[in-house]
């Protein structure tokens, strides 16, 4: 940014008059005049690693402004000092605790008068944004004349995310500025665009690299940059007829994902913009009021928790892993999926197997992935290139880590760590993936037992960011810190588990699944089955998920714990073992409970409706697992268990997670049920003893 940069990395200068010199009176804030004239405003949130917009920020802003009034710059140039980017959003610390509307508008209120004095400033403003550029920091360059974006920006609203909408403007602003169509997409889905999507869009006016950032942001205060606004489409979209039509697509393509009465923010936004789309005042007054009664409902509040629970898992996630090379045994559909996920986060992956059909199936699910998560062509190749078959099992020898990933046979997991341990460097790392055998058992033969963990992935590993990372009485701290390290560099959430059968996830889906099962014997139909979890707000039902784990799996799983659990677990192997012996496995069969066609089941609409019953009969068992676990201390506590459900098997993020669930239901009511379950049903429903407990 030339000159205008040095200044401001200057923290003892704020704009007096003529540009001279004076005490810098704001601490987030830094304000210089360059050589023509114009403001450069720098945000820079002090003791913080990102920009976020809280009250004091925004108060400093606020006077930074009256500033500017009383002495009007030739432009504003607004940029951010952090390399992660603009502004990742509001404070949502903030948010925690509000349970008053009426002191959530106040404040929202307050917010809004400093994004309209921004945008009401009489000389010309740019927000010139690199790195993520996110809700209330979107919101906040949508108040400026103009938006110059480095080529490596991403710009959105997540609020969706977070059970809300945009309350700082944006669903007044950004409809006016872009298509409306496109605009309510993004805030519908809370999905990022990047820069050159954005400039086609029109959300943004220039795309440059850095070093020309200064010349477009002066460009345009000198009004020497071409832009693309306005167009009939936006005028005909935003007409009361055009939104009306809009809006009822709209409602029918949400009401696929989410249900109003689990994510009633989507449909506020909807009602939002079909009410007040033609008036912008009505519109900002009315999202004011929309956000704050969004802000203090369950949903949101059990949103803003989750986002808690993921930052909680990420910072265990610390130390700096320095290995470059990552050696992979198994490609099969998960081994094959966890060397790619390493290869595309700058590991050099050698992937090994004794056949060259897996490893050529492996290297064509990579390049599928990497052409569907890659932005430049450059990234793609780099990422195959980094992705080595291995026939031979060399690539161990000069790996820093090695994930052991092939099938659940304790007597083929024993011969590959017999073969692959003495290759390996004395500081390296030996995992496992397995999804249910203790490492008590797998460690057995080890030359270095305390080298060795879990790291228990789940598919697909591309979109479920939870790892089990998986510790056992002889794993070493380095070696536990290594494996928290190499999490955090593929951007995975650990989960910190002691060995057990099943560990947390699949222990605590296991009764799931199996009650499922149960029903499904008893004649109810497999589709009532799947509708009773999705009414609790599941992302799919029992019997679905079985078919995309794979039964055959299942019944391993299955039969791993069932001799290993206090708990009795239903004997539903016959269900399973015959679809198993037909060779029926699930999706990657192509049938299974469902008929598989194009990646869906095919499923029957007209069956009968699930009862509130069937549905505690799948979830509480769940709930009761998570208990156990926590009284037996495979978990340190109720918010690893919680953030594990969530993110590894999409338990309903608006109930906050299982034991947050618990905690909202009542813990009385979840034990008495359970209680009566096991009277009616049997002993597999005996409420574990923790809960007597659980204050």
């Amino acid at each position: 940014m030339g000159k205008a940069w040095d200044v401001l990395k200057r923290r003892d200068l704020e704009l007096g008059p003529a540009g001279a010199a004076a005490p810098n009176p704001w601490r987030h804030w830094r304000l210089a005049r360059d050589e023509n004239g114009i403001a450069w405003l720098l945000f820079d949130k002090a003791d913080a690693k990102v920009n976020t917009l809280s009250e004091e920020v925004l108060a400093e802003l606020n006077d930074v402004l009256e500033q500017l009034e009383r002495e009007l710059p030739k432009g504003v140039i607004l940029r951010s000092a952090k390399p992660s980017g603009f502004v990742a959003g509001a404070d949502i610390g903030e948010f925690r605790g509000m349970a008053d509307a009426a002191a959530a508008e106040a404040r929202l209120k307050d917010a809004h008068g400093v994004v309209d004095r921004l945008d009401r400033l009489n000389s010309p403003t740019v927000a010139v944004i690199h790195g993520y550029c996110l809700g209330g920091g979107l919101e906040l360059a949508l108040a400026c004349n103009y938006r110059i974006a480095v080529d490596d920006a991403r710009l959105g609203f997540p609020e969706v995310m977070l059970g809300l909408h945009p309350g700082l403007g944006g669903t007044v602003r950004l409809p006016r500025l872009i298509n409306p169509l496109e605009a309510m997409a993004m805030m519908l889905t809370g999905r990022n665009v990047y820069a050159g999507r954005a400039r086609s869009l029109g959300l943004v006016d220039a795309v440059v690299p850095e070093r020309h950032v200064k010349a477009a942001a002066t460009a345009a205060i000198e009004d020497r940059l071409k832009v693309r606004r306005g167009g009939m489409l936006i005028a005909l979209v935003n007409t009361d007829f055009g939104r009306k039509l809009a809006a009822k697509r709209m409602r029918v393509k949400t009401g696929e994902k989410a249900q109003i009465e689990h994510y009633p923010a989507p449909y506020a936004l909807i009602d939002l913009w079909e009410a007040h789309g033609r008036d912008p005042l009505a519109t900002q007054q009315a999202e004011i009021a929309s956000f704050a009664r969004l802000l203090i409902g369950d949903t949101s509040r059990n949103l803003v928790r989750v986002f808690f629970l993921r930052e909680k898992l990420k910072s265990i996630a610390d130390g700096k892993f320095a290995g470059r090379r990552v050696h992979v045994i198994g490609a099969g559909a998960m081994g094959g999926d966890i060397a790619a996920w390493c290869a595309w986060h700058g590991f050099t992956v050698t992937l090994g197997d004794v056949k060259p059909e897996p490893l050529a199936q492996a290297i064509a699910r990579a390049t599928e992935l990497f052409g569907k998560i890659g932005r430049k062509r450059t990234q793609i190749r780099n990422a195959l290139d980094r992705l080595i078959p291995d026939l031979t099992g060399d690539g161990a020898a000069s790996a820093d880590l090695v994930i052991e990933a092939v099938p659940e046979l304790l007597e083929l997991k024993h011969k590959v760590y017999a073969a692959t341990e003495p290759k390996m460097r004395a500081d390296a790392v030996l995992a496992t993936n397995t999804s249910s055998i203790p490492l008590e058992e797998l460690r057995t033969g080890l030359r270095r037992p305390d080298c060795f963990v879990g790291l228990h992935f789940f598919n697909p590993v591309s979109r479920l960011q939870l790892v089990e990372l998986v510790s056992h009485d002889q794993a070493s701290a380095a070696a536990l810190a290594k494996a928290r390290a190499f999490l955090g560099r593929i951007d995975r959430l650990p989960a910190p588990v002691k060995s057990t059968p099943g560990f947390l996830v699949n222990r605590a889906l296991t009764p799931y699944l199996l009650e499922a099962m149960v029903m499904l014997s008893e004649g109810v139909t497999r589709e009532t089955i799947d509708a009773a979890a999705e009414t609790f707000g599941m992302p799919v039902g029992p019997i679905e998920l079985a078919d995309q784990v794979g039964l055959d799996i299942c019944l391993h799983v299955a039969e791993v714990l069932k001799g290993a659990l206090a708990r009795p677990l239903p004997d539903v192997s016959h269900v399973l073992y015959e679809k198993v012996q037909m060779g029926n496995l699930g999706r990657k069969t192509g049938k299974g409970f469902y008929t598989w066609k194009n990646g869906k089941p095919v499923k029957n609409g007209d069956v009968p409706k699930p009862t509130a019953e069937m549905t505690d009969r799948l979830i509480l068992p769940m709930l009761d697992v998570c208990m156990a676990s926590l009284r037996e201390r495979v978990v340190a506590d109720e918010d690893t268990v919680d953030g594990a459900m969530i993110f590894a098997t999409g338990f309903a993020p608006f109930r906050g997670g299982p034991m947050h669930y618990a905690r909202a239901r009542g813990i009385t009511e979840i034990r008495q049920t359970l209680w009566q379950f096991s009277q009616r049903y049997g002993e597999r429903f005996r409420p574990d003893p923790g809960w007597n407990d659980l204050s």
